[in-house]
């Protein structure tokens, strides 16, 4: 046995410190959001939602399943025309009151279950589905109809959860995380694929996300998935861990990697012919 592993086994057989500090307690939305801003998201000083996906004021976004609006505020931030869709009729005002508050050069929100869109044809150059087809009925024709409301040469995002990340809620999940109107399917990354590419898209870049928030849910269930109170001490002590872990020397390298091995989302950049 080396050294360096007898010296950790006597630490950890250590007795816990009798009095610790008390716990600082961070956000975990604002943890998640400087993850993903390392990630390349949410970066004003390139106009970019993500790495490869910018946005302009020339740009008509169409945001589906916006969920409160975070995505089609920053669309709105630079001076886009923003068109948001969700099911959610709170989501739906939400979204409506962020985009109220932005730069958006105009916007609409619509409460629809997108099929189909309350948008005309090929008004689109950038087409946003986050999280949203692991929830639909039918994704081929989900997709067919994100493909009809885009213009020629119109840049897509598409996100679905990452099989690895569901893989490890199976069984820790509740049976209602698995049904209808939450995750009906899980989509391997050669599914989703060529369900992009039988649509007539061509994927530009693929990329993972977020084993942060891989871990939070797991942590979030395992604390007994109270509704949306997440104030538990595993998971402020996850989130303190990430955020401090972010600041380290090495942080960000070993962050990106977890995320290529455990994300919580897997994430496609494609493009409708021009």
């Amino acid at each position: 046995m080396s050294r360096l592993l007898k010296r950790a086994r006597r630490f950890l057989k250590r007795a816990p410190i009798a009095n610790p500090m008390p716990l600082e307690v961070v956000d975990c939305r604002k943890v998640g959001f400087k993850n993903d801003h390392e990630n390349g998201w949410f970066r004003r000083d390139t106009s970019q939602l993500a790495d490869g996906f910018p946005i302009s004021s020339e740009d008509v976004v169409i945001d589906v399943g916006c969920g409160d609006g975070g995505i089609s505020a920053f669309a709105g931030d630079m001076g886009a025309r923003v068109i948001a869709v969700d099911i959610d009729p709170k989501a739906v005002e939400s979204t409506g009151r962020r985009l109220a508050k932005s730069k958006a050069r105009s916007f609409e929100v619509h409460q629809s279950d997108s099929n189909p869109l309350p948008v005309p044809d090929g008004i689109c150059t950038r087409v946003i589905a986050l999280e949203v087809l692991e929830h639909v009925d039918d994704p081929a024709s989900f997709i067919a109809e994100l493909v009809r409301v885009a213009t020629p040469d119109a840049l897509f995002l598409i996100a679905v959860p990452d099989p690895n990340s569901e893989t490890v809620q199976m069984g820790i999940a509740p049976p209602a995380y698995w049904q209808k109107p939450n995750h009906v399917r899980v989509f391997q990354h050669e599914q989703l694929d060529s369900l992009i590419q039988n649509a007539g898209l061509h994927i530009e870049s693929r990329s993972c996300k977020n084993f942060f928030w891989a871990m939070w849910w797991s942590l979030f269930w395992a604390t007994g998935g109270n509704g949306m109170d997440t104030d538990h001490p595993i998971l402020n002590h996850w989130t303190m861990t990430w955020h401090h872990l972010l600041q380290s020397e090495k942080g960000k390298a070993i962050a990106r990697n977890l995320d290529r091995m455990m994300p919580k989302s897997q994430v496609i950049v494609a493009r409708k012919a021009a």
